[in-house]
Parts: C-alpha cells; structure tokens; sequence
C-alpha cells in the first residue's frame, strides 16, 4: 500500500477561526488550514496563527496592513490575468522585475513564515522542487531564500539543546561527522520537518513557561494538526507524476517528520494515532529501499547502504572544506530509520506477530557484534542491535506458536529448541555486558578531548550507561520469552532474577530517573511480573516523573501495570500473556 493513503482521508483536522487575512479583508475563509482557500485563490499572504498578530490593533498599524493587503491583491491580479508590468531599460526598476513561479512561491513562503504561518502551499510545492533532478543546487538555492524568524530561532535553538538530548538521551553523533547540525539545515530547507520540529519546541517550550502546569489543550492539537496538513500536502506532491525514485530527498524528510510527530504525540499521551504513524513510516521506508535496483529483503543492508550513498555527501562540507561528512538527508535517514526499526519491534510485541521489518533485520542489524550493521541502534536509543533483534525473534516465536496452537500442530520440541537459541544469545551478552560494567567510565569529552587520537575511535562516550539500557533490555527481553515458552509464570526463578535485576538497576544504577522513559518497555514487562512487595517501588519510580505529559509512555506503562496487579489473583491469570496486557489500553499502546 502506497504512504498516501495512511494520512491522504485525514477527516480529524479541528477547524478554528478564520485566517487573520480573511478577517481583517472582511471576508468569509474557508478555515481550512495551513492556507484558506480565498488566499490560495488570490495568491496573497495567509495569515494564520492562534495568537492574535500584533498588527491587528484596530489602530494605524491595522490600516496598514490593510492597505498593504489590497495592494497585494491587486499586484497578484495582474499575474493572474497573465499581465506583466511595463520595464523600461533605460530606467531599470528592480522592484517591478517580473519573477518567476519558484520565485514568487519562496517569496510568499518567507513572507508566511515571517508572520507565524506554519506552512503554506507554496512550503510543500517547493520542497518538491528539491526532489528531483539537480537536487542539491535546487537546496542550495532554497536555503539562500529561507528565512527564519526572532520566535522560530529561539524554539529551533530550544528544540538542539534541550529537547532532542532529552527525548533522545543516547544520541550524541560525532562532532567531527556533522553532530546534530543536519537537523537545523532540514529545519531551514524542509517544511515538513519544520513544522514537526516547531510543533514539539513550542509545547515544549510553553510547558516550561508554565512550570509543567498546563498548557492550552487547543493550541497542542492545533499544532499537531498542522503538522498533519503539511504532511498530507507533502504526499500529495509525492503522489503526482513519476514515482518516489523523483523525490528521494523529499521522502527522507516526509519519513524524518512521520517519526517526529510520533514521539510528540507519544508525549503527550496521544496513542489513537500510533497506528496510523508507524504503517506510514513503514510503507514509505520499504518503497525509499525498493528504489534501489535489484532491491529485495535479503539484501536489505546493501540497499540501505546503497540509498544512503545516493543521498549524499554534504556538498556545502565537501566544496569549501574538503571534507566529507554527512549530507542532512543521510543523517536523516539513518536516525530515522533507527526510530523506525525500535518501533516497529516494540510494537510487534503488542501485535503477536513478527515486526513488518523482520525479513530485512538481519540484514538491517548486522551479526552478533553489530560490526557494520548498517543501522546503529543503541547510537539512538541506547539499546545495543543484539538485544532488540532477539525481541523481534522471540514475537516472531510467539506469532508462531499461537498459530500452531489454533492449527493444532504445535511442535513443542521445536518451540523449545528455538526458544534455547534466543536464550543462549541473550545470556551470552548479559555475561559479556557484566564483564564490561566493571572497566572504568569514560569522562565526558571536551574540546580538546575531540582532537585527541583515540577521539575517532570510541565507540561511544557514555558507554556504562548504555550498557545498563542494554542489560535492563536483555533481562525484559528473557523475562518475555519464558512467559512465550512456558506460559504466565510470575514465580519462575528465571522470571524473578530478571524482574529483580531490572528493579536494582532502575533504582539504584541509573544516573537520572529521567532515562526511565527510554525503557518504558522493558520496565513495564518487569512490572507487570512483580511482586505484590515491588509494586510501591515502581509506583515511586513513576511518581517522581511529572508532568505526565512529558514522560506519557512511563506512566502508561504504570496503567497496565496497575490493570495486570488486580488480576493477579483471578481464576485465568495463568492464561495471560503480554500482547494481551499491552492491548488492554485499547489502541496500539507503543512504550518508547
């Protein structure tokens, strides 16, 4: 199924005042968003925004914009009557020099994003001039015509340094490879990506003005809904003449916002649209790799490899400086695709079924060691590629046997001898991970550190605390497959070391209970198998992350705890298992 169709009937759009334009012209808007149609029409500014403009006064500066306005729409008549203003050569007017449609939709994009508008048209029109032929002179030329305004500085310089280390704790790319700086340039070059971004600053951002109190329902699903249109509009375009081969550029950014919206909906304790999210997100990255010639789902790695190579290199590195780094597009796509993959297993785990990806994770991951794995996993979310791949084979396992078992040809012979496969795997790397957790931390690098010669060669710089995420996911992860291979058994001994391992680690080896939320799986799987003892332990462990609307998968990992701790007791508590307690929350409950 083509990415389209998962947001191309989005019906769930709020409808809200009319566009200050429309307002201030005295005439009926549309309201549909990010540009009524009456603009779009007449080809002027749409002024919207949820915030009264400063401008609008009733006063001198509100006559002025009303005359500026009428100007506007007479200029935009005569480009609709095809008329072209009169230059004489001996008295040049550069003002008056006829432009270009590209050049007269960047002009109305600035013009839009300068008074607030979060997209127009023209925002998605012009990204999909970036897609195609000559690709990277078409960004360049796009960059020199954006404009970010004082407001959107301010929430993009927020969004760097507190937002994405905190939703995002593990992810510190090397400086000496670009670091986070792809971010700002999708940010400046991409409407899609600028609106996702802005949508989680801005509440962000609010939430902290109001010391985590409350901040105005509307204006939070305002702000989603918005980042719903400009991606409606973006696979809009995608869906026009050629296929995805012609927007490859625009596809990794279209993919990098899917992934975006859904850690601020996650957030703020918004599940309804999980679904919807990660089918898009998956339809999108399997046709970005059937873009490769020859693709297919055993050389998943190659083609990955393969695309990453078409996306770059940075040219604006390459050119001045010499070096070689990164384009934006492939750090894009390689964090992107990091989110998608963890998601995609974690979900599986609700499904009862193998992750939509799962014929490509070998390839994808790498082996054991994770050496060349195309994807980096724990680089993202501190989780080492070994341990989330045995996930996505023990549901894999579990999507078997309850097959067989409706069939009634489970071969439990077999379901044992695939289930001491995973085992063996993950306590081989619970020993290993042991071993490590005895050498010394690694210091934070400064400056000088990143020119030092070993600087190239460390894997990572937090290495002890992702070896405790990795260890808290390999105890989640066999606590998960004894209850696949032996039922609900909270009393096992290999059920209660675990639970009890992740427990110790959670409370007294964690350096901020905040890290908390990027295990919000694995401490659910644990809690759900608790002790009546350990409950008051975990509920403190949740109770100290406030406001729930920042660490939203936490405490809805408590929620099912909760649910699984009253049926403790129950007559069927036997016959339970973990995709049934994930479902208990309604819709796909996705805890990352």
């Amino acid at each position: 199924m083509e990415v389209h169709a998962f947001y191309g009937t989005q019906n769930n759009v709020r409808s809200f005042s009319g566009c200050w334009t429309c307002r201030l012209r005295r005439k009926k808007c549309d309201e549909k968003h990010p540009v009524c149609g009456t603009c779009t029409t007449l080809e002027i500014t749409c002024h919207y925004s949820y915030d009264k403009p400063e401008w609008m006064d009733g006063g001198k500066r509100q006559e002025q914009m009303a005359e500026r306005l009428k100007r506007e729409v007479k200029e935009k008549a005569r480009w609709r009557r095809g008329e072209r203003p009169v230059q004489l050569p001996e008295e040049p007017a550069d003002h008056d020099t006829p432009k270009t449609l590209p050049e007269r939709r960047r002009e109305n994009a600035a013009a839009a994003r300068r008074d607030g508008t979060p997209g127009t048209r023209e925002d998605v029109l012009l990204e999909s001039e970036t897609c195609g032929a000559g690709c990277k002179s078409a960004r360049k030329d796009t960059r020199e015509h954006t404009e970010v305004g004082p407001s959107d500085a301010l929430l993009l310089t927020f969004y760097i340094e507190q937002v994405l280390p905190f939703l995002f704790p593990f992810y510190r790319p090397s400086l000496l490879q670009g670091g986070k700086s792809w971010i700002l340039e999708m940010v400046l070059t991409s409407p899609v990506v600028r609106q996702a971004t802005l949508c989680q600053s801005s509440y962000f951002f609010a939430l902290a003005q109001t010391t985590g109190c409350y901040v105005p329902c509307n204006k939070v699903l305002g702000q989603t809904q918005d980042a719903f249109e400009v991606l409606r509009r973006a696979l809009e375009v995608m869906r026009g003449p050629g296929d995805i081969s012609d927007h490859i550029y625009g596809s990794v950014r279209v993919l990098a916002s899917i992934m975006q919206v859904q850690r601020f909906e996650l957030a703020v304790l918004s599940f309804e649209n999980c679904q919807t999210h990660l089918n898009a997100a998956l339809a999108l990255f399997k046709q970005l790799l059937g873009t490769v010639d020859g693709a297919e789902p055993g050389r998943s790695g190659i083609d990955f490899n393969t695309l990453m190579t078409r996306l770059g290199p940075s040219s604006w590195i390459a050119n001045s400086l010499n070096i070689n780094v990164p384009s934006a597009e492939q750090s894009a796509l390689g964090f992107s695709a990091a989110l998608l993959i963890f998601d995609d297993i974690v979900a599986s785990t609700s499904r009862q079924e193998p992750p939509k990806l799962y014929d490509m994770l070998d390839s994808l991951l790498g082996d054991e060691d994770g050496l060349d794995a195309p994807i980096d996993l724990e680089a993202v979310i501190g989780c080492q590629n070994l341990v989330l791949l045995q996930i996505a084979k023990i549901a894999s396992l579990d999507s078997w046997k309850q097959h067989c078992k409706r069939a009634g040809t489970l071969d439990h012979l077999e379901l044992e001898r695939n289930a001491d496969v995973i085992e063996n795997t993950l306590r081989t790397r619970l020993m290993y991970l042991d071993e490590q957790s005895t050498t010394p931390q690694e210091k934070e690098e400064n400056l000088l550190d990143i020119f030092a010669e070993s600087y190239c060669f460390k894997a990572h710089a937090h290495a002890r605390q992702n070896s405790l995420v990795t260890r808290v996911w390999a105890h989640a992860a066999l606590i998960y497959l004894s209850v696949v291979r032996y039922g609900w058994q909270p009393n096992m001994a290999v059920v209660r070391n675990s639970v009890d391992g992740i427990i110790e680690a959670l409370t007294s080896q964690i350096t901020s209970p905040a890290l908390l939320r990027s295990m919000a799986w694995p401490f659910c799987v644990a809690g759900c198998m608790a002790t009546s003892a350990q409950e008051d332990q975990l509920r403190v462990l949740v109770n100290t992350l406030q406001p729930p609307s920042v660490f939203g998968t936490v405490h809805k990992a408590r929620d099912i705890m909760e649910s699984v701790w009253k049926k403790r007791d129950a007559p069927d508590s036997e016959n339970i298992d973990f995709a049934a307690c994930f479902k208990s929350q309604g819709d796909l409950v996705l805890l990352v």
